[in-house]
């Protein structure tokens, strides 16, 4: 057996997905900072992180293809402190998230501890595009190139009646 997911013919493009989730699946995650997904609404998700002790200087968002990837480096400020017990942690973190084509980041803010993160999936817009068919055969284009015609929207044109006439008028 092979260890492709998508082995049905009638999936043709999807490499990248495959790839995308042998990645996500090899990806550690030691679990920190903890994070919660909310979906919002059917167009919007919230992604919320706990980082208690971080500063909004401390943190880092960013789009790097189609990952949301997010920073917190905090500065050591344990400089002439002496602790008796350190439970709280101060180290850094890098988590990524896998975005699926068409998520806009919105919105990112700062409160009380929480990074909270707005993802927003428009409305996809159906299209459809009209092939044109060839008559006769045709040899394959040599190479990967792919050649598409643009075809022009359908347009309705108005017919004009004309009044009857019997044969006999003639």
């Amino acid at each position: 057996m092979s260890g492709r997911l998508f082995t049905s013919p009638m999936f043709l493009g999807f490499d990248h997905l495959e790839q995308m989730l042998e990645r996500a699946a090899k990806s550690t995650s030691d679990g920190y900072p903890p994070y919660n997904i909310e979906q919002l609404s059917s167009t919007a998700l919230r992604i919320t992180l706990a980082v208690a002790g971080f500063v909004m200087d401390d943190l880092q968002i960013t789009q790097e293809d189609n990952q949301l990837v997010i920073r917190g480096r905090q500065a050591d400020d344990s400089q002439g402190r002496i602790f008796l017990h350190r439970g709280i942690a101060a180290r850094q973190f890098h988590k990524a998230f896998v975005l699926a084509e068409g998520i806009e980041i919105g919105d990112a803010w700062l409160d009380n501890g929480l990074l909270h993160i707005d993802l927003l999936r428009p409305e996809p817009e159906v299209r459809v595009k009209r092939i044109a068919i060839s008559q006769g055969r045709r040899s394959p284009a040599p190479g990967p190139t792919v050649h598409h015609e643009v075809v022009p929207p359908v347009v309705k044109t108005r017919r004009t009646t004309r009044p009857a006439r019997d044969i006999d008028d003639e």
